[in-house]
């Protein structure tokens, strides 16, 4: 049976954003939902009665109150009430006490409340309204799906500006858990990774996945796409990977604004997850306007992507560090694994004639690769472009055989 009446936590510092959490919790209460305060305040007294008070948020990162109050350093507090924060969530969520969670604040606020939003799954209904919503949030949402809502003025009283946005945010977050997603037949999960450069492709494949009766999630790879996508597959959410698009490498080794981090194709290897992998779009280095290129680049290929996205062409010195590195990610591989090489050009602008075209830094790349690679994982040439519809039926059918073959050797 649904339960209509929701609770929703209201996470924040009550020493100096009482008002503020007094009107939210007023306007949740008045469309018939409760409300679970809990206080993260450190420095003064609460301003407005908490249900969970900060002793015990304090007590759940096995830090004494009384010793932060008596330090009275902010960074400190920040950072262990941050944690009491996650820990007690994350307790909250497994018991079914809460359904949602909405916090304000400032750059303080917003580190303890982000952090704990983080321990929350997907799908868990978080929203944040912060003074730096308006800025580079990344450090704050990491990968997880917090909603980050703008508060225009300062979180200081009740003005109307903020009555305004707090109001918005409450109906947001009620809105949020009151939602009921319809019965669907639940699917074995696949990910793949995709560039502008590579849509053809993984549009392609992914239909053939599908109509195998797999469900196929679409990652782009931005930096943040790349490090959702293996979240998922570490969080052990996923049958198989679909890994066409593995530029975020490029852009970690050469300093490009898309990079996904170092651990960027490990978790399928360590987590035992069949895959294929496919070096799509590493010939681009991504950078934003022109003006933002380094001084270092002078002299390379670009391409203007759009007038935000400078691309660079990766050099061979870099394709061949390149397939050392992938390999040696790969060379981690716990299940099935093939690499699929498209001999006729990485992406769209790397095709014959096109801007990237440049068959001899391919060439490095793949020779690097094949050199590095344990002997047993499947290398696969095909000689077509990488956005030809026979290379994403292979790939398709190459996935849909490594799943087979783990499904066998567990059975």
């Amino acid at each position: 049976m649904i339960r209509l009446t929701k609770t929703i936590a209201l996470l924040g510092a009550l020493d100096t954003k009482g008002n503020e959490y007094a009107y939210v919790k007023s306007r949740i209460e008045a469309k018939g939902h409760n409300t679970l305060l809990i206080d993260v305040g450190v420095l003064d007294p609460p301003t407005l009665n908490a249900d969970i008070h900060r002793e015990t948020v304090a007590e759940a990162a096995g830090v004494p109150l009384a010793q932060l109050v008596a330090n009275r350093d902010r960074g400190e507090a920040v950072a262990a009430m941050g944690l009491g924060a996650e820990r007690l969530l994350s307790r909250l969520y497994a018991e079914g006490t809460i359904d949602g969670v909405l916090s304000l604040g400032g750059t303080g606020g917003t580190s303890v409340a982000c952090q704990a939003m983080r321990a929350l799954p997907i799908g868990f209904p978080k929203v944040m309204v912060s003074t730096v919503a308006s800025s580079d949030v990344s450090s704050y949402v990491g990968v997880k799906d917090i909603v980050m809502i703008p508060s225009i003025v300062d979180i200081s009283g009740i003005n109307k500006i903020s009555r305004t946005v707090l109001s918005q945010a409450a109906g947001a977050i009620c809105g949020m858990v009151e939602e009921e997603l319809p019965p669907i037949e639940d699917k074995p999960l696949i990910v793949t990774s995709m560039f502008g450069n590579t849509t053809k492709v993984v549009e392609a494949a992914k239909s053939i996945i599908e109509a195998a009766g797999y469900e196929v999630l679409v990652f782009h790879c931005t930096g943040s796409g790349g490090r959702t996508m293996e979240s998922l597959i570490e969080a052990g959410m996923i049958e198989g990977v679909l890994d066409i698009t593995t530029t975020e490498w490029a852009d970690e080794l050469v300093g490009g604004v898309f990079t996904a981090g170092s651990k960027r194709l490990e978790a399928a290897a360590l987590g035992g997850i069949p895959a294929i992998v496919v070096p799509g779009c590493l010939d681009m280095v991504n950078f934003g306007v022109p003006e933002t290129v380094p001084d270092k680049f002078k002299g390379r290929r670009f391409y203007q992507h759009n007038p935000n996205v400078t691309l660079m062409r990766t050099d061979m010195e870099e394709n061949s560090r390149l397939g050392e590195i992938i390999a040696e990610k790969l060379n981690q591989s716990k299940a099935p694994v093939s690499v699929l090489l498209p001999i006729r050009g990485l992406s769209v602008i790397g095709e014959e004639d096109g801007a990237f075209s440049w068959p001899e830094a391919d060439r490095a790349l793949f020779h690097s690769l094949k050199l590095n690679l344990r002997p047993d994982i499947a290398v696969i040439e095909l000689d077509c472009p990488i956005n030809e519809l026979q290379f994403a039926e292979r790939c398709a059918e190459e996935l849909l055989s490594n799943i087979a073959k783990k499904n066998f050797l567990n059975s």
